[in-house]
């Protein structure tokens, strides 16, 4: 056993005092004995692992318990209660001001979130919109170099030059020339270059794929009237023929969906491209496609590769999940609250990366996502309202109580609601056709499945009628007559679902699904009573 100080040890004057009233640790491990008092009851040491946010909660709630000196943010085996005093029993707020620290990097934004709100709503429907560009590209940081570069390097040296742009649909191309166009005006005027003039042109928007010349001559010569004598393609390779006046500017064209171009024999595809082979030409071609495959001028431009006029190629790769999650969180972050369970956010960048890797497909989904949250929260307005005085005291008892504080996250998108708008968006139309059948109908594709559950691919309507009707009485539905059911196979087979032979006796016409069978269990299980048939 420790020994203890000798209690007329207390009352001698000066530093003995002190001495005498220091914390003794116990030989026991895990015990801290002290002996103000006269109380040598052992306390049980507090572990380190115990954070300050669950001792200033007991703090706030049990005031009446003895605190150790290990809840002390300063506190030792070796610290007296007097020293622990000056940390705790003077500043009443430190326990509070813990629990606040601990807890606003998660819930201080969330708690500002009211999804109840319109005009939140609506700036995150914005914040989420397809046409809404975040001031930075994020994930195309590589792309955005190559391309910049390639257009100062013409401007610098005023020389013509062709740039070929390729990839699947949502990878960030039209988005990232609307940051190019700004970046080299901006750039062209801080290194005291004239700025080129932008021709942004989208080819689907064209009658004929030959109005592209007519375009590009009213943008450099917006005064002039075209002659009806010649064509634009022969009025611009006329003009790109001859020397310039000082001070010309450089044109860049950005050409989007430039495969609309692309005709029979490839003349428009190729006389644009050539435009920038001539001795003066002052063109800075950039076309965009939307296409998995980057030889576009081996396929269709031979002549171009014998001219060394093949385009300089910038491939854009789908999005990886990591690329969406950034970029989904990027633009939550643009808002002074917290909407998204990141766990919803992150599975929604891991399901469109597996399907397409479209960031366009993400955003539409977290968009669903919040409007499902709202129909979430209008179908439980009952039992979510609270009183009038639960709604006065709700800022003090969200700063007193950290469990309160977990409510707040029935108000943010959720893994669930990011669950139903993957499913609203990647089921096949086939889903959609069988939850909009007639019950019966309905009850004919369970009674197929079951059917077809033991390896079989046909069987006769005689025999599918029997599975129908056991369904039916396990039910207690009324079954129709076997002449019924004949027309809604009838009905099914026209629809694609299912494949009805020829018999001269109904009841020996072989039937067989078209469809997968797991879309129509998935399309089923939402009711219970379908659910438990196809278990």
């Amino acid at each position: 056993m420790p020994s203890l100080a000798a209690p007329e040890s207390s009352n001698i004057a000066g530093g003995r005092e002190l001495k005498d009233r220091i914390v003794v640790i116990s030989k026991i491990p895990g015990e801290v004995r002290s002996p103000i008092d006269g109380d040598c009851t052992p306390h049980k040491r507090r572990l380190r692992s115990d954070t300050a946010r669950k001792d200033a909660t007991i703090s706030a709630f049990s005031p009446s318990k003895t605190k150790s000196p290990r809840r002390c943010i300063n506190g030792s085996p070796k610290s007296s209660k007097r020293d622990v005093g000056k940390d705790s029993g003077e500043n009443p707020l430190v326990s509070q001001k813990l629990l606040a620290n601990r807890i606003s990097d998660v819930m201080t934004t969330t708690s500002n979130w009211n999804p109840r709100d319109s005009e939140q709503i609506r700036a995150v429907k914005d914040a989420l919109h397809v046409s809404k560009a975040p001031p930075v590209v994020v994930c195309r940081e590589e792309e955005q170099r190559m391309v910049l570069q390639f257009v100062k390097e013409c401007v610098g040296r005023v020389k013509a030059g062709s740039l070929y742009i390729c990839g699947c649909p949502g990878t960030g191309k039209s988005l990232l020339m609307e940051k190019v166009k700004k970046d080299i005006v901006q750039c062209a005027i801080e290194t005291g270059f004239q700025p080129p003039d932008v021709l942004a042109i989208n080819c689907t928007s064209l009658a004929k794929s030959s109005e592209i010349f007519t375009k590009i001559l009213e943008t450099l010569q917006p005064k002039k009237k075209l002659n009806g004598s010649t064509t634009p393609l022969q009025q611009l390779q006329n003009c790109f023929s001859q020397k310039q006046q000082h001070g010309t500017k450089m044109l860049l064209i950005i050409a989007d969906e430039l495969d609309y171009l692309i005709n029979r024999d490839c003349a428009v595809l190729h006389d644009l491209f050539m435009l920038t082979l001539l001795p003066f030409s002052r063109c800075i071609l950039i076309g965009m496609r939307v296409a998995n495959a980057i030889d576009l001028a081996d396929r269709f431009l031979p002549r171009l590769q014998s001219l060394n006029c093949k385009p300089m190629v910038v491939t854009f790769r789908s999005y990886s999940k990591d690329q969406i999650f950034r970029i989904l969180n990027q633009r939550m972050t643009a808002l002074p609250y917290t909407v998204f369970q990141p766990q919803a956010l992150e599975l929604c960048a891991r399901k469109v990366a597996a399907a397409s890797g479209d960031m366009r497909k993400a955003l539409c989904i977290c968009r669903c996502a919040i409007e499902i949250l709202e129909a979430d929260l209008r179908e439980s307005a009952c039992d979510m309202s609270f009183s009038s005085a639960e709604d006065c005291s709700f800022e003090q008892q969200a700063t007193q109580d950290p469990v309160f504080l977990t409510k707040n996250e029935l108000d943010v998108v959720r893994v669930d609601h990011m669950a139903i708008a993957l499913s609203k968006t990647y089921r096949s139309p086939t889903v959609d056709i069988i939850q909009s059948l007639p019950q019966h109908q309905q009850i004919i594709l369970c009674a197929a499945v079951k059917h077809f559950d033991g390896g079989k691919k046909d069987t006769t309507l005689g025999e599918l009628n029997k599975s129908y009707i056991d369904i039916c009485k396990s039910a207690l539905i009324p079954p129709i007559n076997i002449m019924e059911v004949s027309s809604m196979c009838r009905v099914l087979s026209d629809q694609g679902l299912l494949k009805l032979g020829q018999s001269r006796d109904d009841k020996l016409r072989r039937i067989s699904l078209k469809v997968d069978e797991g879309d129509i269990s998935f399309a089923l299980q939402g009711v219970r009573f379908f659910r438990s048939c196809l278990q």
